[in-house]
């Protein structure tokens, strides 16, 4: 059919050259008159495939990114991924910041530069969770539930010895970060007072099982420095399985980028510096960095879009460690049992049920109450006297 098209409009221009009318050419082929001047124009002695399409694409672009651009966004694509560091739209645009590139393309931009070169690694299908069910925390509104987590040691010039406790909300990945040269009890409540002042305090915060938040596998029982800080102003602690630290993905994948965007990059020499850089890396992460899991929002605009009222501490000092007993209120454990039936709780073991084995289970212990209660879901399978001391 298209060899047809071609030979029509060869045709017609040949019996135009011999003299026959516009009208008549035009009839017989069933075409405009348009169309015949047209091909009457095109043709020429010294184009032979002057009848061939041409491409409508514009031969000016003026939105189009230039080539240098184009080039350097694929330069410092692959240098991110040769590294084994995050090398996403979002990556590549905080490395051209830095690298003081102008103009500075668009998340978007960059994701289009991206795979136009095919520089894009995508998995294949939804993943779906397999093994055993686990019992997570809910996530769908702000500040609901808090994943925290303590990195360090870490060494500025000196050399000087810090840690740093982030957090980050599960809903909206707004993040919270305190320097700190130690783990200290009133560190841990320093770092979590200061936290919620900026982004609020939580419903529940998730941490791993460090002896700086649960207190001394010497007294089990003794509740650490979190556990009272929480349980005095309504914030239910979690501690998450033994030895899994993927149950606090969402802090640990933060974990990374703070280490590969902030320590790795940003020079410091000072404890002032440390503590000022901390804060603006938090304040440009929270406001400027985008996720798919936000649509493509900021934490910040995810915050604001959600309409939410935040609950924020009412003293401005952080309470002075050590903190009173608390009365009431719960804090949770989660285990998985092994086939020996023993639960761990930060190094006192308990006997469960035959029912869970091979299960995680959450172990509850209700301070007002003086009681362990183990939940096998949502089935309370088990309860032992918890004299907190």
């Amino acid at each position: 059919m298209e060899d047809g098209i071609k030979r029509d409009r060869v045709l017609a221009v040949q019996r135009f050259k011999a003299g026959e009318s516009p009208q008549s050419i035009c009839t017989s082929l069933g075409k405009t008159k348009p169309w015949l001047y047209k091909w009457v124009n095109r043709f020429s002695d010294d184009d032979s495939s002057w009848y061939e399409d041409r491409s409508r694409r514009p031969r000016v672009m003026p939105n189009r990114t230039s080539l240098e651009i184009e080039q350097i966004v694929k330069m410092v694509r692959l240098n991110l991924y040769n590294q084994d560091l995050f090398c996403g739209a979002q990556a590549i645009l905080w490395e051209l910041e830095d690298l003081g590139v102008k103009p500075l393309p668009s998340v978007r931009t960059i994701n289009r530069i991206v795979a136009r070169n095919e520089l894009t690694h995508r998995t294949s299908g939804r993943y779906e969770p397999k093994g055993t069910p686990y019992p997570a925390l809910p996530s769908m509104l702000p500040n609901q539930t808090h994943q925290a987590d303590i990195v360090g040691p870490c060494y500025l010039k000196g050399p000087i010895r810090f840690y740093s406790l982030n957090i980050v909300d599960t809903a909206t990945v707004t993040c919270g970060l305190h320097p700190a040269l130690s783990k200290s009890g009133q560190t841990v409540v320093d770092g979590f007072w200061n936290v919620w002042k900026r982004i609020g305090m939580p419903e529940r915060v998730q941490v791993d099982n460090a002896m700086s938040f649960y207190g001394s596998r010497k007294h089990p029982r003794g509740m650490g420095p979190l556990i009272r800080l929480c349980l005095h102003y309504g914030v239910e602690p979690w501690f998450i399985p033994l030895a899994e630290p993927w149950r606090n993905g969402m802090v640990e994948h933060f974990n990374d980028h703070y280490q590969q965007k902030f320590l790795r990059k940003v020079v410091m020499a000072s404890v002032e510096d440390l503590q000022s850089g901390s804060l603006v890396f938090e304040q440009r992460h929270n406001s400027k960095y985008r996720y798919s899991k936000l649509k493509g929002h900021t934490p910040l605009r995810a915050l604001s879009a959600s309409n939410a009222n935040l609950r924020f501490p009412k003293q401005h000092e952080p309470p002075k460690h050590r903190l009173n007993k608390p009365q009431m209120g719960k804090y949770h454990v989660v285990r998985l049992i092994r086939s020996d039936l023993k639960l761990d709780i930060f190094g006192e073991c308990f006997p469960a049920p035959p029912e869970a084995m091979l299960e995680y289970v959450v172990a509850t212990i209700d301070v007002k109450q003086q009681k362990l209660k183990l939940f096998l879901g949502k089935i309370q399978v088990e309860e032992f006297d918890y004299k907190l001391r």
